[in-house]
């Protein structure tokens, strides 16, 4: 067994981490986060790719088995992990402390039930755990079937108005300030409009090399007014939806939208063969149906460390 390492290079190397991710993933995230999880983060406006040079690649010969990289902020640090290759803890651990960001003592370290050998490499090294979440999935043996309300419809993918799909999105996300300087008419607004809806359309202006935006759910009012959008990674090899993001603009919240743009994930992704599909941390998700998916632990060093 000979281990080598590489630092990760942007424009060559999402190959490399997607088909590693997909290859080594569990459900429950057990080896570390799902392939979609990294590459929408790099597509996203919100994502600062300064540091990104210092995200790490592990291999046994050709063969990639552990990477070690942050999302955002880009203080929080994550793991994926051959199985086989837990030895590799302690230098992973060491990696991400030392090197990777960590200003203003903000450093953690996002370790998920299953990585207990990384827990307890952290642990060593004085890093505790401040807070842990469960990140909600549906298994599609459960049905999932919430009407889209009168007065709605869905949106075929094909007829999708770009402009209006960054306006949804920059309200659905709250974001503050008007959208309404940008202009649809100045050929630049494409770009704009890219830039506004927090990594939503980057898919659209310049494919992710795995992005299936083909399949997100958009909803929209009587006035054909977009209302609510759901996006979708479709994985496969893995028989995983991956929903991301999910947005609804505030004054039509609390109507369903949400529920029914899932539901409507539900049948066509299974329809696809999906087993599963991800959610998120916030009590809708079980309210609706979801059911346990990761749990995350984060840690941190305290100052006086």
């Amino acid at each position: 067994m000979s281990i080598t390492t590489k630092q990760f290079q942007l424009l060559s190397d999402m190959d490399l981490v997607w088909n590693f991710m997909t290859e080594t993933y569990e459900r429950g995230s057990r080896s570390g986060m799902a392939a979609p999880f990294f590459e929408h983060a790099v597509q996203s406006s919100l994502m600062d790719l300064t540091y990104t040079f210092l995200d790490r690649i592990w291999f046994d010969g050709d063969k990639v088995v552990a990477f070690v990289y942050y999302e955002n902020p880009i203080t929080d640090i994550y793991f994926n992990v051959r199985k086989g290759y837990e030895f590799l803890a302690d230098e992973l651990i060491e990696y991400a402390q030392t090197t990777m960001p960590h200003f203003d003592n903000k450093q953690q370290l996002i370790l998920l039930d299953g990585q207990e050998y990384l827990k307890e490499a952290a642990a060593k090294r004085g890093f505790k755990m401040v807070y842990e979440f469960e990140n909600r999935e549906i298994d599609f043996e459960n049905e999932l079937d919430y009407k889209l309300p009168e007065g709605y419809h869905f949106v075929d993918f094909k007829d999708t108005d770009v402009f209006k799909l960054a306006k949804l999105c920059w309200v659905g996300f709250d974001n503050e300030g008007s959208f309404d300087g940008w202009d649809k008419e100045d050929n630049s607004y494409e770009w704009s409009a890219a830039k506004s809806y927090k990594g939503v359309l980057g898919p659209m202006m310049s494919p992710s090399p795995h992005s299936t935006h083909e399949y997100g759910i958009i909803i929209a009012d009587e006035n054909e007014e977009y209302v609510c959008y759901s996006g979708m990674w479709w994985v496969p090899e893995n028989k995983f939806a991956y929903m991301e993001p999910l947005c609804t603009a505030p004054e039509h919240r609390r109507k369903g939208l949400a529920a029914a743009a899932l539901s409507e994930h539900y049948r066509r992704m299974k329809a696809l063969g999906a087993t599963h599909m991800s959610g998120g941390e916030d009590p809708f998700y079980e309210k609706i149906g979801y059911g346990n998916g990761s749990h995350w632990t984060f840690w941190k060093k305290s100052q006086d460390d």
